[in-house]
């Protein structure tokens, strides 16, 4: 997979940047406690299986499945969102990288286009990646509401590149879903330890250092 020949690298953010998969799975696990703990179990368990779906159609479902509730109003939404924001954003901007995964940013942004592809929202991811002193490596930064497979081919439309010279890296099946249906190329990580998300004859690595030049 330490191929430069790629015309452009589409990176998943949490997981793949930032080791910050932990942080966000606690945030649920809190804002879910007043329930109990039997659903804190079930909200945690949809959320390590369901990585890179973004937090609003997780809070529906939740609401849905487990409480057994009427749908959220925009209002309740809008309060879980904040909560939810208020858990995150200064853990994950204080987390680590993921090993190698700086040193490959600032390696290849000057060679080709880099892009961020992430569940989290847009305006919230954007903030992170500036508060990290990374967004001038990256030649956009794309989150939620929009599904993945959707950025994906936005960014593949926009920048007129070739789905099959295109690397997604992700830790998620939503990310090798996107890649899938986009036709670009995938490589997953998978952090030490951690079952694998993905099919056997997915390629995977534990962190970003491999790729490194």
């Amino acid at each position: 997979m330490k191929n430069f020949d790629w015309q452009a690298i589409i990176f998943d953010f949490d997981g793949v940047v930032v080791e910050s998969g932990k942080i966000k799975t606690q945030a649920f696990a809190e804002l879910y406690r007043p329930y109990g703990e039997e659903i804190v179990a079930a909200v945690v368990q949809f959320h390590t299986q369901n990585g890179g779906m973004s937090r609003y159609r997780k809070f529906r479902h939740f609401q849905e499945h487990f409480l057994s509730k009427p749908p959220l109003t925009e209002a309740e939404e809008k309060q879980l969102d904040i909560r939810f924001s208020e858990l995150v954003v200064e853990a994950v901007i204080a987390a680590e990288a993921v090993p190698g995964a700086v040193e490959l940013i600032c390696q290849q942004s000057g060679k080709i286009p880099l892009f961020v592809a992430s569940g989290t929202p847009e305006t919230e991811l954007k903030v992170i990646v500036e508060r990290r002193g990374l967004t001038p490596y990256f030649t956009e930064v794309r989150g939620a509401p929009a599904l993945k497979k959707t950025i994906i081919a936005e960014i593949l439309s926009k920048h007129a590149l070739k789905p099959e010279s295109v690397l997604m890296i992700g830790d998620a099946m939503a990310d090798l879903e996107g890649a899938q249906a986009n036709g670009t190329a995938f490589l997953g990580r998978v952090y030490p330890g951690d079952p694998n998300p993905f099919p056997e004859h997915v390629e995977i690595v534990p962190d970003l250092r491999g790729l490194v030049a």
